[in-house]
């Protein structure tokens, strides 16, 4: 076994977990309660890891979780001149909707 990387929470290393199985590299997720004992132990120690099963799956997993943690964001200009970026659909300044 080999660790992939640490992930800031839980639902983040489940998610890096869930994305590598699907993709074939066998995968799971370490230190999956030790964020309650946080204060008691150093809380870098706490933090959730993803673990490979298979060694050799590691140049494979380490391209993937890049891709994941690389993710390009949108962004798009509305028709009242504001810039939108991230994941939102919808203007927060005039309301439009993001053109098609």
């Amino acid at each position: 076994m080999l660790r992939l990387t640490r992930a800031p929470n839980i639902a983040i290393a489940a998610l890096w977990a869930d994305a590598l199985q699907q993709a074939g590299v066998a995968a799971s997720v370490q230190r999956y309660y030790l964020g309650g004992v946080a204060g008691e132990l150093p809380p870098d120690q706490c933090l959730p890891e993803v673990w490979l099963t298979h060694d050799e799956d590691e140049p494979r997993a380490r391209e993937l979780l890049h891709t994941l943690q690389n993710l390009p964001q949108r962004r798009w200009l509305c028709a009242c001149g504001e810039t939108v970026e991230g994941g939102f659909e919808q203007c927060w300044h005039c309301g439009a909707a993001m053109p098609v």
